[in-house]
């Protein structure tokens, strides 16, 4: 048995099977390649679902990162960071946001947003406007809460009874947004581009009428950027795509480059509604994933890296229309969804694991989600692989 099987047959014994996984056993990775152990080489177009957005193990990254463990690895939310008010001040105003909560993942920065709004509402206008609609086809995490407000039934199974006070609304369509926005509404709760959803961006007049609605009744929107934000779609916020600014903005995944971070940011009139004791957590704000959110904004934010990441989205979307396989590009940057004519997406993803070629899914359509930083010749390469696959 090599050293991949006895890896995969111990972890099937004593893990959870809650995920379907690839026969991959990751042993390191650099720059934008990863090493099974085997001594494979693959080229990653996933990042860990968009999580590594420096890609594996970036030196000014790991540097920062490393300095941190060595530094102070943990203090409870009761004391105050250098590096987690640093990190707060430039994130807000990278941003453009006056205040943050720091949780684990996107699934807490969600519930974190939903109890933001919830009481933002029962503070000014009491009982009874608590609902929150999000949209249909919506995915915001796997909590009770995020389950409850995610507009997909396939994963409203098991777990019953779900929370209420979730409305959902047709993306894009207006006329049901009107017939749903009523007095017991508090926020309208969005994915600017819906990830797991397809990788579906909503239209901007859709969005705009959101905005509109919801200004008009002084009910909160919530953008999930869960997937979308610190930069992968071009922008530091997808929302800057489409020249809007929600009240509350959650992110997680690349923020801090791979380490576990999520993050709420609040606007003028929401960043005062929790107060001591209403909510918290313990490893929220950790000063290891402050350290790694610092690089990876540093990274980010300087001169011509975004629009470095919508350049070569264009590259890669040029070269997909190529392939008689692809019927349609969809995403925004490099969170792009490849609709396919005949094949099927699963298959497909199996297919370049054997070639050395990570990639993702998302329901019928295959979905990269490259690191930031992946050159020219990677994006090349690894479409090299894809394509062949798509033409065969």
């Amino acid at each position: 048995m090599n050293s991949n099987e006895n890896t995969m047959k111990k972890f099937d014994e004593y893990v959870v099977h809650s995920y379907g996984r690839y026969p991959l056993a990751m042993k390191k990775g650099q720059g934008r390649r990863c090493v099974d152990e085997s001594g494979k080489q693959y080229i990653d177009f996933g990042s860990g679902i968009g999580t590594n957005s420096l890609g594996y193990c970036d030196e000014k990254w790991a540097d920062a990162v490393c300095a941190q463990v060595r530094t102070l690895q943990h203090n409870s939310n009761y004391y105050y960071t250098e590096v987690q008010a640093e990190f707060a001040e430039k994130l807000c105003k990278t941003a453009g946001y006056k205040g943050v909560f720091f949780g684990n993942s996107g699934a807490e920065a969600n519930e974190c947003a939903i109890k933001t709004a919830r009481k933002y509402s029962f503070d000014k206008y009491g009982k009874g406007r608590h609902n929150i609609i999000t949209l249909v086809n919506s995915f915001h995490g796997r909590t009770m809460a995020t389950l409850s407000a995610t507009g997909q039934d396939v994963f409203h199974n098991y777990f019953f009874p779900f929370l209420e006070g979730f409305i959902n609304v047709k993306a894009n369509d207006v006329d049901d947004l009107k017939a749903k926005l009523d007095d017991t509404v508090c926020a309208v709760m969005l994915e600017y581009v819906q990830g797991e959803g397809g990788v579906i961006a909503l239209d901007k007049e859709f969005i705009d009428a959101v905005f509109e609605l919801c200004a008009e009744k002084d009910v909160l929107v919530i953008a999930d950027e869960v997937q979308s934000g610190v930069g992968r779609t071009g922008k530091f916020l997808a929302g800057d795509h489409f020249g809007k600014k929600a009240d509350i903005t959650t992110l997680a995944k690349g923020i801090a480059g791979g380490i576990p971070m999520g993050a709420c940011l609040m606007n003028e009139k929401c960043s005062g509604v929790l107060t001591p004791s209403t909510h918290g957590s313990t490893f929220g704000g950790n000063p290891i994933a402050c350290a790694g959110g610092l690089a990876v904004l540093e990274r980010v934010t300087s001169e011509g890296f975004l629009e470095d990441v919508e350049r070569k989205a264009e590259l890669i979307k040029t070269e997909l229309k190529k392939c008689s396989e692809v019927t349609s590009v969809s995403g925004l940057g490099l969170m792009i969804g490849i609709s396919l004519k005949s094949k099927k997406a699963g298959d497909v993803a199996k297919e370049a694991l054997n070639r050395g070629l990570l990639i993702l899914t998302a329901k019928e359509k295959v979905r990269l989600l490259p690191p930031l930083t992946i050159s020219d010749d990677e994006i090349m390469e690894g479409l090299k692989i894809l394509m062949e696959i798509l033409e065969e």
